[in-house]
Parts: structure tokens; C-alpha cells; sequence
């Protein structure tokens, strides 16, 4: 089954200041976002596969939107996060179902790699729902300069019988970070932690 799309919406933010301060070069991120019918609005299924394989379709398609928004090529990501959320019919093992076997492998393949896990949200709400999509860094995860989360919204999405996924690329870090911790020069990128 393949995902049937009402629509996409991609989104870029750049901050060029802080606190202030120039940033300098800016921080940037992206949210390549879908909106797709629930196949199982409405109703109790056990067999959630056709959701998986959406999943991973939505992993490749929405990897690569947001890559493209940026104007870099996967290997220069930095962070990347995913976030899912269901209409009044759904339910969140259907955000869970899209975000969690599947989309993992083909977001790490458009990325070039990608060690540490991919962080995610999921919730329930209507239409204009804000979703949060945590990041963090796709080789390490104890980089925190790269704690972070971007916030996404469109004003028709999700209806009750539809599931609004996200993914979101960075090429940086948050702007002017300074809470210690591992650097993104000290990476060694083997076990997806440091």
C-alpha cells in the first residue's frame, strides 16, 4: 500500500541572531512534512504493515525534501528528528507505526549515514495541530549542542481521517551553544552515542 498524499509542505528556518548576537554562518533546518490518509481511521486493525511500509516510504520522500530545501547534500546533515500525528480517528500506534520499523533505514540512506537513533514524537490532535519534532545529531547522540526541536504547523492538518509525518534535517547545531559536553569535532560516529 502506498501512501495516498493530500499534500506536502516543507519548511526552512534559518536564525542569523541570538540573544543579540550574530550567527554567523546561520543555523539552519528543515521539515519536509506529509499529510496522507489513515487507512485505518475509525476502525481497529491488528495488521498495522501497511502503515510500516508507508513509513518507509515517507522515510526516503521526506528525507530527501528536506535535504533538497536546505541545499546540501545528505552526507552534511547534522541532526535529524520525525514526528507523526494522527487525526481524531487515529490512533497513536498508527504514528507509531509509520515512525518506528521502517522509516528509519531509508532517512539514514539519504543522510549517508546515521548511527544514533532517530528521536521522534507522536500525539493525537485536529486540524492546525503543532507538531514538535525533536533532533538531535545522526552520528552521536550525547552531542548537546545538537538538543534541539523544531516546531511545524499547517492550518488544515491532520483531519479526522488523516496522519500529518514529519522529518526534519539540520546543517548545525543550535545557534551560539555553550552548555558543554561532546563537540561535533570529538565524533567518533561508531556506536550512535559518541
Amino acid at each position: 500500500m502506498s501512501a495516498v498524499i493530500r499534500k506536502i509542505v516543507v519548511v526552512v528556518e534559518e536564525t542569523l541572531m541570538e540573544g543579540g548576537r550574530n550567527v554567523s554562518p546561520p543555523t539552519r533546518r528543515a521539515a519536509a512534512i506529509a499529510v496522507i490518509d489513515n487507512p485505518f481511521a475509525g476502525r481497529f486493525v491488528d495488521d498495522l504493515s501497511p502503515l510500516i511500509a508507508i513509513g518507509e516510504e515517507l522515510g526516503e520522500l521526506l528525507a530527501s525534501k528536506a535535504i533538497a530545501a536546505l541545499g546540501i547534500e545528505g552526507s552534511k546533515a547534522q541532526s535529524y528528528g520525525k514526528a507523526a500525528a494522527v487525526g481524531e480517528n487515529g490512533e497513536l500506534e498508527h504514528a507509531a507505526a509509520i515512525l518506528h520499523p521502517k522509516m528509519g533505514a531509508p532517512v539514514r540512506k539519504v543522510l549517508s549515514k546515521g548511527a544514533a537513533l532517530i528521536p521522534s514524537s507522536k500525539k493525537r490532535g485536529g486540524l492546525g495541530t503543532v507538531l514538535d519534532i525533536p533532533l538531535g545529531h545522526k552520528d552521536a547522540a550525547f552531542v548537546r549542542s545538537h538538543f534541539d526541536g523544531m516546531e511545524v504547523q499547517i492550518n488544515d492538518a491532520p483531519r479526522a481521517n488523516e496522519i500529518m509525518v514529519a522529518v526534519a534535517v539540520t546543517d548545525s547545531g543550535r545557534p551560539l551553544p555553550r552548555v558543554g559536553g561532546l563537540t561535533v569535532d570529538e565524533i567518533k560516529g561508531e556506536d550512535g552515542l559518541r
